[in-house]
């Protein structure tokens, strides 16, 4: 469905769509996968603005500039207080909580439902951006409301959990800054290693292997399941921060797989793909046809 996947509108649509068209008028999965810039607080009104900075002190780094090929550095200014509360109202675990209260009460969860919500941690040069920067605090959020949310699903034999994965291209993940010239290196390491996942292959790992087929989830010791365990082997980090301060605008091809990056990139916004003709005329507005 096509909508403000925080407002209560949508969530209304969605349930009366699980009660008309789902088997037994339920469902099982709930996948919590959002990325967004704002965020209006159904219950304030206020509209909220997600940035991405550093907390506490401004950072400096190395950095790639996707648009231009070019290798660089970048200086962030620290958040304030106000920043990263805003942060934690959009990309938090509140609008998780929300979701699954709108469905518990409707009555549209089947008997052991489960709910996953997707995590980042990353390396440690990122962490100033990522884990300890606003997006981090968010995603803290994000785990403390996975835990209540997983103490209710528990009196009907369901789960709530946080899976932290991979390193992948995203439009998210593309905008945040060190984060895309990290992921060429990591390409360029973790595709020779054959231990490359691109989005679909780590959640098919994450159903296949731990959720599904009779297996148990395998937790860290901050309750998350990991998906980045082959991306943080200790063999691959070293060999993307043995090349890290070689790289270069010049050497970006010789220690990166940029063009592998930008193709992914790319893919996300449905170009480059095999077997399309982009020559053709198409229709720029599409009705949304029910299936």
């Amino acid at each position: 469905m096509n909508g403000d996947a925080f407002s209560p509108e949508l969530k209304s649509q969605v349930i009366e769509a699980i009660k008309a068209k789902m088997p037994n008028g339920k469902v099982d999965l709930i996948v919590y996968s959002l990325a967004s810039p704002r965020r209006t607080d159904p219950k304030t009104g206020e509209t909220h603005k997600s940035v991405l900075k550093p907390v506490g002190q401004s950072f400096h780094a190395k950095n790639l500039d996707t648009d231009r090929k070019v290798v660089n550095d970048v200086t962030l200014e620290a958040a304030t207080p106000e920043d990263v509360h805003n942060t934690v109202k959009v990309m938090g675990g509140e609008d998780w909580e929300l979701w699954m209260e709108a469905l518990d009460s409707a009555g549209v969860l089947s008997e052991g439902a489960q709910t996953v919500a997707y995590s980042y941690i990353g390396p440690q040069v990122t962490w100033p951006i990522y884990k300890d920067g606003t997006i981090g605090k968010a995603k803290e959020n994000l785990e403390q409301a996975g835990q209540r949310i997983d103490a209710i699903l528990k009196m009907h034999r369901g789960r709530a959990f946080v899976s932290v994965n991979k390193a992948v291209v995203t439009q998210a993940s593309s905008a945040i800054p060190v984060v895309p010239l990290y992921v060429s290196l990591l390409f360029k390491v973790m595709k020779p290693a054959g231990t490359h996942e691109g989005c679909i292959e780590q959640i098919q790992r994450l159903f296949e292997k731990q959720m599904y087929n009779g297996n148990a989830l395998e937790f860290d010791d901050a309750g998350r399941v990991r998906l980045d365990d082959l991306e943080m082997k200790p063999e691959i980090q070293k060999a993307v921060f043995d090349v890290w301060p070689k790289v270069t605008t010049e050497t970006l091809d010789t220690y990166g797989d940029f063009a592998g990056y930008q193709s992914d990139f790319l893919k996300n916004f449905g170009f480059g793909l095999a077997g399309v003709d982009y020559d053709q005329a198409t229709e720029v507005e599409r009705p949304i046809v029910d299936a």
